[in-house]
């Protein structure tokens, strides 16, 4: 028999840490013989719980299936007020040695109250009713764990694909069955998936948005609420740029909120991806920048000294990519220098790649790398980027500070050349072999000479002619042009140069000084 009656009114804790068992499971077992007799046949159980007492309502916690046999039972009414009172999710009454059936009483204030009633048969133990709680939750809690890994294997290869947060997103919102979307602090939405709520609901996830979004010290990491029966529920994303994601379920089941948190750990991630970069130093160099510096004297602030890589991007659908799909383009590749172009342009992402730093060697016992006298530090390497799926790379070679320039350039023709050829990526070849026998000034002023009489559009298209090996399609796609726009430049490059196309020592010698641009 519990203690005595306390004055204080209990303090209700969370509930275990198991999700809650149905009571129409509990009556489903058909070994315990149990059977409600009043009360609504919908009710959630948290706990089992056995008193005697006459007002049990001091220690409880809510969410009980409270088991009694009624051996201080007097007054039913009060009682199952207190019950009511305190949280109980339902009254299991035991028929025997105290009582030979449910007291009427009892019946018509569960009723009244609207309590779940069921009878006890006298072969059944309370202890035994007990196990088979303890039997469902641990069921319930393992199913639970499996719909969460299933959920955190689908959100972690949705975060892997090309448009990673669109696709976190519609995966969240498969996994459940409602609607994620993405908003600003202002309530601008980013991205969405799922089918939209009611306009009354919408408009409440977007005002329980700006609770949680970060503007202001204090702000709630989440907060949920529900509106018109559906549940509403919005969390702050890491990396303070006042991202929230917001959900809207018809229904809440246990382990949604683990669900959403595994989501929000990828999203902070994936929206942010320049967190790990320093952002003063980056700030710093913009400022510089547009002060007068010029790009050598403000390169040490964005990463170590070259070479650095460009890189120039496309989604392979065709589709243009937002700023987030491109940072996340950039994170992926090492980088938090990344320029996601505009909406109006035609969806090319630039990445400027930094070089590695040195993997750290072996040290001396004074701390020093052990190398001979005279002997100078191993450069930086250039990064090997690989190809992206989903995407379409053109890669410059690793350049200098002072000729980032023509790396865009190259990037840029390297891109074309993988759209062309329909490969994932292009790397544009150094300058190698016997060309880079010859010093470069003078093959550039031989190539200025030869090249004289070519405008910029005839040169570019000659030069991704020759690259493609003279295939009038490829170049058509390279440059988006038609390929009849093709053939009449490359015959201009004929006249004007005065040279046979079709030989190819001269397309050697033209690919050459080509090369030197």
């Amino acid at each position: 028999m519990d203690e005595p009656s306390m004055p204080t009114p209990p303090a209700h804790s969370p509930g275990p840490p198991a999700p809650p068992i149905p009571l129409a499971e509990l009556l489903a077992s058909k070994d315990l013989g149990l059977r409600r007799i009043a009360g609504p046949a919908d009710a959630d159980l948290l706990w089992v719980h056995t008193s005697e007492m006459a007002d049990p309502y001091p220690y409880l916690l809510g969410g009980e299936l409270l088991l009694s046999a009624g051996v201080l039972l007097t007054d039913p009414d009060h009682y199952v007020g207190r019950l009511v009172e305190a949280g109980a999710a339902a009254l299991g009454f035991g028929v025997r040695p105290v009582y030979e059936a449910v007291p009427e009483a009892l019946i018509e204030a569960c009723d009244r109250y609207g309590l779940p009633l069921l009878e006890v048969p006298p072969e059944t133990p309370f202890t035994t009713i007990a196990r088979a709680v303890w039997r469902l939750m641990a069921e319930a809690r393992h199913r639970e764990l499996r719909r969460v890994t299933r959920a955190q294997q689908a959100l972690a290869t949705a975060a892997a694909r090309p448009d990673p947060v669109p696709a976190v997103l519609h995966q969240l919102a498969t996994q459940l069955s409602g609607r994620a979307v993405l908003l600003t602090a202002r309530g601008e939405e980013v991205h969405a998936a799922g089918r939209r709520p009611p306009p009354e609901a919408a408009a409440a996830l977007t005002r329980l948005a700006r609770v949680v979004a970060r503007e202001r010290p204090g702000s709630p990491a989440s907060a949920t609420d529900t509106h018109g029966g559906t549940h509403l529920a919005a969390y702050a994303l890491g990396g303070g740029e006042g991202l929230v994601l917001s959900l809207a379920t018809r229904q809440r089941e246990s382990g949604d909120h683990t669900v959403a948190g595994i989501a929000v750990v990828l999203l902070s991630l994936l929206a942010a991806p320049h967190q790990g970069a320093d952002a003063a130093d980056r700030s710093a160099a913009l400022v510089r920048l547009l002060l007068g510096a010029t790009p050598a004297e403000v390169a040490p602030l964005l990463g170590p000294d070259g070479p650095w890589t460009v890189i120039h991007a496309r989604r392979s659908d065709g589709t243009t990519p937002d700023a987030l799909t491109a940072g996340a383009l950039g994170a992926s590749l090492g980088s938090a220098l990344v320029d996601a172009g505009r909406e109006d342009d035609d969806g090319t992402v630039r990445v400027l790649l930094p070089a590695t730093a040195r993997e750290a060697p072996p040290q001396g016992d004074d701390g020093e790398e052990p190398r001979e006298p005279g002997e100078p530090r191993e450069p930086p390497r250039a990064r090997t980027v690989p190809p992206h799926p989903g995407w379409t790379l053109g890669v410059s070679t690793p350049t200098p500070l002072p000729a980032l320039a023509a790396a865009d350039t190259r990037a840029a023709r390297a891109l074309a050349h993988a759209e062309a050829t329909r490969t994932p990526l292009t790397v544009d070849a150094p300058v190698a072999g016997l060309a880079a026998l010859i010093p470069p000034g003078q093959a550039a002023a031989h190539a200025r000479t030869l090249l004289a009489p070519l405008t910029p559009s005839l040169a570019d298209t000659l030069r991704c002619w020759l690259s493609l090996h003279g295939s009038w399609d490829r170049t058509a796609v390279a440059l988006s042009v038609h390929r009849n726009t093709v053939r009449q430049r490359i015959g201009r490059c004929a006249e004007l140069l005065d040279v046979d196309l079709n030989d190819m020592d001269v397309r050697t010698e033209l690919w050459f000084a080509l090369r030197q641009e």
